[in-house]
């Protein structure tokens, strides 16, 4: 008798492994702006979910409202929210013990062409399913990002009803929070920004506006052939504590080349304290070092 290509060992693996992180993805429903999605977080009761999701109460104190995927509804009460992030953090209350916490992947080890999974409530179909590829991972820039923000980009299909859903890598852990679509391509938060944020780690930030920018060609030899001019310096930062100046060109951080502002994002993100800036004005190339931490902020 033939065998169907949907009894192979891998398509129901696959299948398992959709089934099992079905049991995570919960609905959110927060005032009147219908339903969105969540997924439960490693911790005591903790939804993960966007904060446009729940961005309709009426008054910060009034309760969110969260199914699960066994048919229970509890109330959750947002105990951190995030709006540059987009992200929201739920507690739930209630009699939880037995909730199925979500796997927490690495979304540094995304690449590009990786198979990824959307799940969420498209349109009130429950625990819809969808999947694709990753695009890149990038930077966004807008109001409701705030001034930036790292972004899984994906070709899965998101609808009303998916935003604060997981993305999910072939292994069935989370790799990313899917937050919005952008033309046609899904954007999502990565599971290690997400992850930092829940577990309240300060993202260091330069405090600048950058834009690619190609290096005369009388300089290349010294300073490569492309970089960063900084456009617009945030007033009180660490690159205005630093002395950096809007048109100045970074050409390096921490002694890798810049020719994207997502490769300064991670720099920054992996410096900790400090970073070291190779900077060019005038014409002129020096170094400048820059300490990330607030003057006055405990450790």
């Amino acid at each position: 008798m033939a065998e169907f290509a949907g009894d192979s060992p891998a398509v129901l693996a696959g299948t398992r492994m959709i089934e099992e992180a079905q049991k995570s993805v919960v609905q959110v429903r927060s005032g009147g702006r219908g339903i969105g999605a969540g997924v439960i977080w490693p911790g005591d009761g903790l939804v993960l979910t966007n904060h446009h999701v729940v961005a309709g109460r009426r008054r910060r104190r009034d309760k969110v409202r969260v199914s699960l995927r066994d048919g229970r509804m509890l109330d959750g009460r947002v105990v951190k929210n995030d709006r540059s992030l987009d992200l929201a953090l739920l507690r739930l209350e209630g009699k939880f013990e037995d909730l199925p916490a979500a796997p927490v992947g690495d979304s540094d080890a995304l690449r590009v062409g990786e198979l990824v999974y959307a799940i969420g409530h498209p349109w009130g179909s429950v625990g819809a399913v969808s999947a694709g590829i990753v695009g890149g991972m990038g930077e966004l820039r807008g109001p409701r990002w705030g001034s930036s923000a790292r972004y899984v980009r994906s070709d899965v299909a998101l609808a009303p009803g998916n935003s604060g859903g997981p993305l999910l890598n072939a292994r069935g852990e989370v790799v990313a929070i899917n937050a919005m679509i952008f033309g046609q391509m899904a954007l999502s938060i990565p599971s290690n920004a997400a992850g930092a944020w829940v577990a309240g780690d300060r993202r260091p930030r330069l405090g600048i506006g950058v834009l690619p920018v190609e290096v005369p060609a009388s300089l290349r030899r010294e300073a490569g052939t492309a970089g960063l001019v900084i456009a617009a310096v945030e007033t009180g930062g660490a690159a205005d504590r630093a002395g950096l100046l809007v048109g100045d060109v970074l050409l390096a951080a921490a002694g890798e080349r810049l020719a994207e502002p997502g490769a300064l994002s991670e720099a920054v993100a992996r410096a900790g304290d400090g970073v070291s800036l190779r900077v060019m004005r005038d014409g002129n190339i020096k170094v400048v070092e820059v300490h990330l931490k607030e003057p006055g902020r405990a450790a």
